[in-house]
Protein backbone atom coordinates (compact mmCIF):
# COMPACT_ATOMS: atom_id res chain seq x y z
CA UNK A 1 0.00 0.00 0.00
CA UNK A 2 1.09 3.41 -1.16
CA UNK A 3 2.06 6.19 1.71
CA UNK A 4 -0.08 8.17 0.04
CA UNK A 5 -3.36 5.06 0.23
CA UNK A 6 -2.05 4.88 4.05
CA UNK A 7 -3.49 8.09 4.64
CA UNK A 8 -6.60 8.02 2.95
CA UNK A 9 -7.37 5.08 4.90
CA UNK A 10 -6.83 6.79 7.98
CA UNK A 11 -8.73 9.80 7.32
CA UNK A 12 -11.74 8.27 6.15
CA UNK A 13 -11.58 6.24 9.53
CA UNK A 14 -11.69 9.12 12.10
CA UNK A 15 -13.65 10.79 9.77
CA UNK A 16 -16.73 9.33 11.28
CA UNK A 17 -15.26 10.44 14.90
CA UNK A 18 -13.79 14.02 13.87
CA UNK A 19 -17.29 14.49 12.79
CA UNK A 20 -19.09 13.49 15.90
CA UNK A 21 -17.03 15.40 18.15
CA UNK A 22 -17.61 18.77 15.71
CA UNK A 23 -20.85 18.37 15.95
CA UNK A 24 -22.61 20.75 18.65
CA UNK A 25 -26.29 21.55 19.28
CA UNK A 26 -27.16 25.18 17.73
CA UNK A 27 -29.76 26.72 19.83
CA UNK A 28 -31.85 29.36 17.84
CA UNK A 29 -33.11 31.68 20.95
CA UNK A 30 -35.51 34.15 19.94
CA UNK A 31 -35.60 37.68 22.99
CA UNK A 32 -36.58 41.03 23.33
CA UNK A 33 -34.55 43.43 22.03
CA UNK A 34 -35.13 45.13 24.97
CA UNK A 35 -35.53 42.54 27.87
CA UNK A 36 -33.35 41.80 30.69
CA UNK A 37 -32.87 38.42 29.29
CA UNK A 38 -29.62 40.38 27.31
CA UNK A 39 -28.42 41.09 30.31
CA UNK A 40 -27.41 37.73 31.29
CA UNK A 41 -26.41 36.81 27.33
CA UNK A 42 -24.43 39.99 27.77
CA UNK A 43 -22.37 38.29 30.57
CA UNK A 44 -22.69 34.50 28.87
CA UNK A 45 -20.90 36.89 25.65
CA UNK A 46 -17.88 38.36 27.91
CA UNK A 47 -17.24 35.13 29.31
CA UNK A 48 -16.89 32.96 26.06
CA UNK A 49 -20.14 31.10 26.47
CA UNK A 50 -22.32 32.19 23.03
CA UNK A 51 -20.49 28.97 22.08
CA UNK A 52 -19.10 25.72 24.43
CA UNK A 53 -18.58 21.91 24.09
CA UNK A 54 -22.39 21.49 23.80
CA UNK A 55 -23.96 24.01 22.55
CA UNK A 56 -23.58 26.96 20.25
CA UNK A 57 -25.97 30.03 20.69
CA UNK A 58 -27.97 31.93 17.69
CA UNK A 59 -29.56 35.12 19.40
CA UNK A 60 -32.70 36.88 17.43
CA UNK A 61 -33.91 39.92 18.69
CA UNK A 62 -37.48 40.34 18.58
CA UNK A 63 -39.79 43.56 18.46
CA UNK A 64 -42.23 42.52 20.40
CA UNK A 65 -43.40 39.82 22.47
CA UNK A 66 -45.88 38.55 20.14
CA UNK A 67 -43.17 38.26 17.47
CA UNK A 68 -41.41 35.83 19.69
CA UNK A 69 -44.20 33.88 19.91
CA UNK A 70 -44.76 33.18 16.08
CA UNK A 71 -41.23 32.43 15.27
CA UNK A 72 -41.39 29.60 18.05
CA UNK A 73 -44.99 28.25 16.62
CA UNK A 74 -43.09 28.82 13.58
CA UNK A 75 -39.76 26.65 13.81
CA UNK A 76 -38.18 30.02 13.26
CA UNK A 77 -36.25 29.85 16.99
CA UNK A 78 -35.86 27.08 19.03
CA UNK A 79 -36.65 28.87 22.47
CA UNK A 80 -37.66 32.29 23.22
CA UNK A 81 -39.15 33.98 27.00
CA UNK A 82 -42.67 33.55 27.80
CA UNK A 83 -44.79 33.02 30.82
CA UNK A 84 -45.94 29.38 31.61
CA UNK A 85 -49.79 30.67 31.27
CA UNK A 86 -49.18 30.93 27.53
CA UNK A 87 -47.14 27.43 27.30
CA UNK A 88 -50.01 25.84 29.43
CA UNK A 89 -52.72 27.47 26.33
CA UNK A 90 -50.58 26.09 23.84
CA UNK A 91 -50.95 22.59 25.11
CA UNK A 92 -54.43 22.60 25.44
CA UNK A 93 -54.02 22.64 21.73
CA UNK A 94 -52.07 19.63 21.16
CA UNK A 95 -48.43 21.62 21.20
CA UNK A 96 -45.85 20.10 23.28
CA UNK A 97 -44.14 23.70 24.62
CA UNK A 98 -42.40 23.31 27.97
CA UNK A 99 -41.54 26.08 30.67
CA UNK A 100 -37.82 26.42 32.30
CA UNK A 101 -38.49 29.01 35.06
CA UNK A 102 -36.25 32.56 34.73
CA UNK A 103 -37.82 34.80 36.79
CA UNK A 104 -39.99 35.97 40.13
CA UNK A 105 -40.19 39.38 39.14
CA UNK A 106 -43.88 40.72 38.09
CA UNK A 107 -44.18 44.71 38.29
CA UNK A 108 -45.38 47.13 40.84
CA UNK A 109 -48.29 49.89 41.23
CA UNK A 110 -46.75 52.88 40.87
CA UNK A 111 -47.87 56.32 41.86
CA UNK A 112 -47.77 59.65 40.88
CA UNK A 113 -44.99 61.96 43.20
CA UNK A 114 -46.68 63.71 45.98
CA UNK A 115 -49.56 61.36 45.11
CA UNK A 116 -52.35 61.20 48.46
CA UNK A 117 -53.57 57.57 47.47
CA UNK A 118 -52.54 55.45 50.27
CA UNK A 119 -54.51 52.33 49.61
CA UNK A 120 -56.40 50.66 47.01
CA UNK A 121 -59.35 52.34 47.81
CA UNK A 122 -57.91 55.35 47.28
CA UNK A 123 -57.86 54.86 43.84
CA UNK A 124 -61.43 55.72 43.57
CA UNK A 125 -62.06 57.82 40.15
CA UNK A 126 -58.83 58.17 39.94
CA UNK A 127 -56.97 57.41 36.14
CA UNK A 128 -54.87 54.36 36.30
CA UNK A 129 -52.57 53.28 33.10
CA UNK A 130 -52.10 49.79 33.02
CA UNK A 131 -48.79 48.49 30.84
CA UNK A 132 -49.95 45.95 28.50
CA UNK A 133 -53.93 45.13 27.71
CA UNK A 134 -56.53 44.42 29.76
CA UNK A 135 -55.40 40.34 29.86
CA UNK A 136 -51.90 41.49 31.29
CA UNK A 137 -51.37 39.54 33.99
CA UNK A 138 -50.73 42.39 36.66
CA UNK A 139 -54.01 43.77 35.87
CA UNK A 140 -56.19 40.43 36.48
CA UNK A 141 -54.05 40.31 39.82
CA UNK A 142 -55.05 43.71 41.22
CA UNK A 143 -58.63 43.04 39.48
CA UNK A 144 -58.55 40.08 41.53
CA UNK A 145 -57.15 41.29 44.98
CA UNK A 146 -59.69 44.11 44.82
CA UNK A 147 -62.35 41.84 44.61
CA UNK A 148 -61.54 40.25 47.20
CA UNK A 149 -61.15 43.17 49.26
CA UNK A 150 -64.44 44.26 48.25
CA UNK A 151 -63.16 46.91 46.09
CA UNK A 152 -64.75 45.92 42.52
CA UNK A 153 -66.52 49.21 42.55
CA UNK A 154 -63.44 51.24 43.09
CA UNK A 155 -61.95 49.61 40.19
CA UNK A 156 -64.57 49.58 37.96
CA UNK A 157 -64.94 53.54 38.84
CA UNK A 158 -61.11 53.83 37.43
CA UNK A 159 -60.57 55.32 33.87
CA UNK A 160 -57.84 52.61 33.11
CA UNK A 161 -55.70 53.71 30.50
CA UNK A 162 -53.85 50.57 28.09
CA UNK A 163 -50.07 51.35 26.60
CA UNK A 164 -46.76 50.56 26.15
CA UNK A 165 -45.09 51.11 29.83
CA UNK A 166 -42.00 53.70 28.34
CA UNK A 167 -45.67 55.81 26.60
CA UNK A 168 -47.19 55.24 30.25
CA UNK A 169 -44.12 55.99 32.47
CA UNK A 170 -43.96 59.53 30.40
CA UNK A 171 -47.36 59.78 31.38
CA UNK A 172 -47.00 59.62 34.78
CA UNK A 173 -44.02 62.14 34.69
CA UNK A 174 -46.50 64.09 33.38
CA UNK A 175 -49.51 63.86 35.85
CA UNK A 176 -51.73 62.95 33.29
CA UNK A 177 -52.68 59.78 35.28
CA UNK A 178 -52.65 59.35 38.84
CA UNK A 179 -51.05 55.61 39.31
CA UNK A 180 -49.21 53.37 36.56
CA UNK A 181 -49.45 49.01 37.22
CA UNK A 182 -46.35 48.21 35.15
CA UNK A 183 -43.07 45.78 34.87
CA UNK A 184 -40.76 45.53 37.08
CA UNK A 185 -37.34 47.40 35.77
CA UNK A 186 -40.06 50.26 34.43
CA UNK A 187 -41.23 50.80 37.89
CA UNK A 188 -38.07 50.43 39.49
CA UNK A 189 -36.81 53.34 37.38
CA UNK A 190 -39.40 55.36 38.48
CA UNK A 191 -39.32 54.64 41.96
CA UNK A 192 -35.88 55.29 42.02
CA UNK A 193 -36.88 58.95 40.52
CA UNK A 194 -38.64 59.17 43.54
CA UNK A 195 -42.16 58.30 42.43
CA UNK A 196 -43.67 56.06 45.11
CA UNK A 197 -44.81 52.30 44.98
CA UNK A 198 -47.79 51.46 46.49
CA UNK A 199 -48.02 47.96 45.66
CA UNK A 200 -45.95 45.12 44.05
CA UNK A 201 -46.68 42.17 42.67
CA UNK A 202 -45.28 39.46 45.37
CA UNK A 203 -47.97 42.12 47.31
CA UNK A 204 -50.69 41.47 45.06
CA UNK A 205 -50.07 37.40 45.28
CA UNK A 206 -49.59 37.54 49.48
CA UNK A 207 -53.08 39.09 49.23
CA UNK A 208 -54.28 36.45 46.98
CA UNK A 209 -52.89 34.17 49.49
CA UNK A 210 -49.92 32.58 47.19
CA UNK A 211 -47.50 31.81 49.76
CA UNK A 212 -44.35 30.86 47.48
CA UNK A 213 -42.42 32.34 44.86
CA UNK A 214 -44.10 31.63 41.49
CA UNK A 215 -41.68 32.44 38.38
CA UNK A 216 -43.63 34.83 35.81
CA UNK A 217 -41.65 33.75 32.73
CA UNK A 218 -38.84 31.37 31.77
CA UNK A 219 -37.48 29.96 28.42
CA UNK A 220 -40.13 28.00 26.66
CA UNK A 221 -39.19 25.43 24.06
CA UNK A 222 -40.60 22.18 22.39
CA UNK A 223 -40.34 18.80 24.99
CA UNK A 224 -39.36 16.91 22.06
CA UNK A 225 -36.71 19.32 20.72
CA UNK A 226 -35.23 19.64 24.80
CA UNK A 227 -35.32 15.71 25.13
CA UNK A 228 -33.30 15.20 21.48
CA UNK A 229 -30.55 17.76 22.93
CA UNK A 230 -31.23 17.63 26.70
CA UNK A 231 -27.14 17.45 27.20
CA UNK A 232 -27.03 20.83 25.65
CA UNK A 233 -30.12 22.70 27.26
CA UNK A 234 -29.43 21.86 30.56
CA UNK A 235 -25.60 23.27 29.84
CA UNK A 236 -27.13 26.57 28.76
CA UNK A 237 -29.24 27.02 31.10
CA UNK A 238 -26.63 26.25 34.09
CA UNK A 239 -24.58 28.68 32.58
CA UNK A 240 -27.55 31.21 31.82
CA UNK A 241 -28.00 30.99 36.00
CA UNK A 242 -24.50 31.16 36.41
CA UNK A 243 -24.72 34.55 35.00
CA UNK A 244 -27.79 35.77 36.76
CA UNK A 245 -25.89 35.21 40.04
CA UNK A 246 -22.36 36.39 38.60
CA UNK A 247 -24.32 39.95 38.00
CA UNK A 248 -25.89 40.12 41.25
CA UNK A 249 -22.23 39.30 42.89
CA UNK A 250 -19.49 40.29 40.75
CA UNK A 251 -19.89 44.56 40.54
CA UNK A 252 -17.48 45.03 37.65
CA UNK A 253 -19.80 42.40 35.59
CA UNK A 254 -22.31 44.62 36.26
CA UNK A 255 -21.07 47.63 35.57
CA UNK A 256 -20.15 46.00 32.02
CA UNK A 257 -24.15 46.34 31.79
CA UNK A 258 -23.99 50.15 31.54
CA UNK A 259 -25.17 50.29 27.97
CA UNK A 260 -27.83 47.74 28.31
CA UNK A 261 -29.44 49.01 31.52
CA UNK A 262 -29.15 52.82 30.44
CA UNK A 263 -29.50 53.43 34.24
CA UNK A 264 -29.55 57.23 34.72
CA UNK A 265 -27.97 57.48 38.11
CA UNK A 266 -26.43 55.63 40.27
CA UNK A 267 -29.48 54.89 42.52
CA UNK A 268 -31.37 53.64 39.50
CA UNK A 269 -28.77 51.18 38.77
CA UNK A 270 -28.59 49.87 42.02
CA UNK A 271 -32.21 49.78 42.25
CA UNK A 272 -32.26 47.61 38.94
CA UNK A 273 -29.57 45.24 40.29
CA UNK A 274 -31.81 44.96 43.45
CA UNK A 275 -34.59 44.46 41.88
CA UNK A 276 -33.59 41.72 39.26
CA UNK A 277 -31.45 40.07 41.58
CA UNK A 278 -34.40 39.60 44.20
CA UNK A 279 -36.31 38.10 40.90
CA UNK A 280 -33.75 34.86 40.61
CA UNK A 281 -35.47 31.20 40.85
CA UNK A 282 -33.96 29.75 43.45
CA UNK A 283 -35.97 27.14 44.53
CA UNK A 284 -38.91 25.33 41.72
CA UNK A 285 -40.63 22.40 42.98
CA UNK A 286 -44.08 20.56 44.40
CA UNK A 287 -44.74 23.86 46.39
CA UNK A 288 -44.43 26.25 43.65
CA UNK A 289 -46.27 24.88 41.02
CA UNK A 290 -49.16 23.94 43.17
CA UNK A 291 -49.02 28.28 44.13
CA UNK A 292 -49.08 28.38 40.11
CA UNK A 293 -52.22 26.82 40.15
CA UNK A 294 -53.69 29.28 42.31
CA UNK A 295 -52.41 32.09 39.85
CA UNK A 296 -53.59 30.24 36.89
CA UNK A 297 -57.39 30.12 39.06
CA UNK A 298 -57.05 33.82 39.71
CA UNK A 299 -56.01 34.08 35.83
CA UNK A 300 -58.76 32.08 34.57
CA UNK A 301 -61.67 33.34 36.60
CA UNK A 302 -60.59 37.08 36.22
CA UNK A 303 -60.32 37.01 32.64
CA UNK A 304 -63.21 34.62 32.11
CA UNK A 305 -60.93 31.90 30.31
CA UNK A 306 -59.77 34.86 27.41
CA UNK A 307 -55.98 34.59 29.10
CA UNK A 308 -55.61 30.96 29.94
CA UNK A 309 -58.32 29.03 27.22
CA UNK A 310 -60.83 26.52 28.23
CA UNK A 311 -58.46 24.10 30.70
CA UNK A 312 -59.62 23.98 33.94
CA UNK A 313 -55.84 23.51 35.31
CA UNK A 314 -52.56 24.16 34.26
CA UNK A 315 -51.63 21.41 31.21
CA UNK A 316 -49.67 18.66 32.69
CA UNK A 317 -46.39 19.13 31.14
CA UNK A 318 -46.07 22.66 30.98
CA UNK A 319 -43.35 22.69 33.25
CA UNK A 320 -39.89 20.80 31.79
CA UNK A 321 -38.96 17.20 33.23
CA UNK A 322 -37.03 14.78 32.93
CA UNK A 323 -37.45 11.08 33.64
CA UNK A 324 -40.35 12.15 35.76
CA UNK A 325 -38.23 14.33 37.86
CA UNK A 326 -37.79 18.51 37.70
CA UNK A 327 -35.29 19.36 35.67
CA UNK A 328 -34.35 21.93 38.59
CA UNK A 329 -32.95 18.87 40.41
CA UNK A 330 -30.47 18.30 37.95
CA UNK A 331 -28.98 22.07 38.32
CA UNK A 332 -29.67 22.66 41.74
CA UNK A 333 -29.80 19.38 44.08
CA UNK A 334 -30.86 20.67 46.93
CA UNK A 335 -33.72 21.79 45.35
CA UNK A 336 -37.46 19.80 45.43
CA UNK A 337 -37.86 17.37 43.11
CA UNK A 338 -41.60 17.09 41.96
CA UNK A 339 -42.47 13.16 41.45
CA UNK A 340 -45.90 14.42 40.42
CA UNK A 341 -47.87 17.39 40.05
CA UNK A 342 -51.52 16.47 40.57
CA UNK A 343 -54.09 19.30 41.79
CA UNK A 344 -57.88 20.54 41.86
CA UNK A 345 -59.08 23.91 40.77
CA UNK A 346 -60.72 24.99 44.14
Amino acid sequence: MTHTKKIALIYFLFLPVLSFASEKTQIRLGVLAYGTVNWELNALEQQGLLETEKYQLKITRMANPQAGKVALLSGSVDMIVADWVWVSRQRSTGKDYTFYPYSNTIGALVLAKNSQIKSLQDLAGKKLAIAGGELDKNSLLLGAVMQKQGLTGVLNSTEKIYGAPALLAHQLKQERVDALLTYWHYAARLEAAGYPVLMTGADLLQQLEVKEKVPSIGYVFSGAWAKQHKEAVLKFLEYTQQMKNKLCTNDNTWQGLQKLTRAATEQESQLLRQRYCAGRVTSWGEKEQTAAELVYQNLKKMSQQRLTGNAEQIEQGTFWRKGGEMVWADLYPKSCILKSFECGCG
